[in-house]
């Protein structure tokens, strides 16, 4: 049952079967407003706020059952039964933490940049990740002294300078508390044993330049999904949903035609 009385906000737009997008950490769902403006001609796109960003309000404890329970509250006020759900990086752990628990509900998954465990089995890894990514914001520093710096290093080389500007307001925006909560938080995901438990039609999306979520890392992930698609576009970095929304927005849309066609 849910958890709590956390309701997250949901920019909705468009018509037709629906379509969840999930954000990454250091982003809201202003970064998925290339897509809700193409797939809003085919879907009813809803694009959350996770918890503590945006117009959410903080989820305590937040943990993945708690975020999985908060997008099924969604879901229900939104009058939503089952949705194409796409999760970017840690909008990605959600989506998976949801299907595992709500498989009903999804009835197909996408998965971009994200992975289904969180770097390496050592408690010293996970501690020194969420320690580079903190000490400049507890030295005072906010998400929008970061963002030029933050974005450089996730996009692949050739990213148009308009996308490069589009992707560091969104991180610029996100607030210190919301961020600083996330990074502790995924550093302790692992879905790797619900995976051969997906049944639902899913499309694996990878950044060919992306180190956070390598394609090869990804190419292993979609091997442990019976039946899914995996796709690598090329020369993009982590954040190839604003780097080349053409190629991204084609590879999910054609995914979706397919699941939308074998289901009509």
């Amino acid at each position: 049952m849910p958890s709590g009385p956390v309701v997250p906000a949901v920019y909705a737009t468009g018509t037709g079967s629906p379509l969840v997008l999930l954000h990454g950490v250091g982003t809201d769902h202003r970064a998925f407003r290339p897509q809700s403006i193409r797939m809003a001609k085919h879907h009813r796109v809803l694009a959350w706020d996770m918890p503590g960003y945006g117009c959410s309000p903080h989820l305590d404890p937040l943990d993945w059952p708690a975020l999985a329970d908060a997008l099924a509250r969604m879901l229900d006020e939104q009058r939503v039964d089952a949705a194409h759900v796409l999760g970017h990086s840690i909008g990605g752990m959600v989506a998976q933490a949801f299907v595992a628990r709500y498989p009903q509900r999804v009835r197909s998954l996408i998965l971009s940049a994200t992975s289904p465990a969180f770097g390496k089995p050592d408690g010293e890894w996970q501690r020194e990740f969420v320690r580079q990514r903190l000490a400049p914001l507890e030295s005072g520093k906010t998400l929008a002294d970061l963002a030029e710096a933050t974005v450089e290093s996730l996009v692949g080389p050739g990213t148009p300078r308009a996308a490069r500007d589009f992707a560091q307001a969104c991180v610029g925006q996100v607030p210190v508390q919301a961020f600083a909560t996330a990074i502790r938080l995924i550093v302790t995901f692992d879905g790797r044993a619900d995976l051969p438990k997906i049944t639902c039609p899913t499309l694996l999306l990878a950044g060919e330049r992306d180190t956070n979520a390598p394609a090869p890392m990804m190419e292993k992930m979609a091997a442990k999904i019976a039946g899914s698609e995996f796709v690598v576009l090329a020369g993009r970095g982590h954040l190839a949903n604003i780097e080349d929304p053409d190629a991204f927005d084609a590879a999910v849309l054609g995914f979706l035609r397919k699941i939308e066609g074998h289901h009509a």
